[in-house]
């Protein structure tokens, strides 16, 4: 499954990333400017599933530290091309291990609905151990997609998600949520993803 999501983003980074910017109701920088202005100046962010590093990393990298990681090795030397303001690492974020309190912020775009559903609940407790208290987690998660692999893009690309009901419980026990959003966008058949913000106590 893994190795699905890594090669097929190896063969479509470019293609990936020009198709995406032509999304024109891509909700992301609505959220990212959210995440970016409840975030302290020069904040520690990690960034899981950075891409090719556009248009998110290099926002964020303008006013904090960041810290991107990817699957692909092609992604990440696209970001690394990208945005020579951060830096890029090649991982699996379900493998990742950090210190407590670590990051100030940590952001998600369109990347754990590529971690199976059975790995989700482990990631997310991570990711709220590596915030520091107040820290912030944003991420656009799936709805509901049972775990699939399928033709995607012209690559076969693994899928799976929970449903909004599930992805709060799972946030919940370690995070209180801020935002809570359910926003379809059209790719250009319509595709609704669950937004949320939450934050550390």
């Amino acid at each position: 499954m893994k190795r699905t999501v890594e090669n097929g983003y190896d063969a479509i980074a470019q293609r990936y990333l020009a198709w995406s910017a032509q999304i024109a109701d891509d909700p992301r920088s609505h959220y990212l400017a959210e995440f970016d202005r409840r975030l302290p100046e020069g904040a520690k962010v990690l960034e899981l599933g950075c891409g090719a590093g556009v248009p998110c990393s290099r926002k964020l990298a303008e006013r904090h530290d960041v810290l991107g990681v990817d699957l692909s090795a092609r992604q990440v030397e696209l970001a690394r091309a990208n945005v020579p303001g951060a830096r890029f690492e090649k991982a699996d974020m379900t493998a990742l291990d950090f210190p407590d309190g670590e990051f100030d912020g940590v952001a998600a775009f369109y990347s754990i609905l590529h971690v199976p559903r059975a790995e989700q609940p482990a990631l997310f407790a991570g990711i709220a151990r590596w915030l520091k208290p107040g820290g912030l987690f944003l991420a656009s998660l799936g709805v509901g997609t049972p775990d699939v692999t399928e033709t995607w893009l012209g690559v076969e690309m693994f899928f799976g998600s929970n449903t909004p009901e599930r992805n709060r419980e799972l946030l919940t026990e370690h995070l209180e949520i801020v935002v809570d959003d359910l926003v379809t966008m059209h790719e250009p058949d319509p595709a609704t993803f669950h937004w949320v913000l939450a934050r550390r106590g």
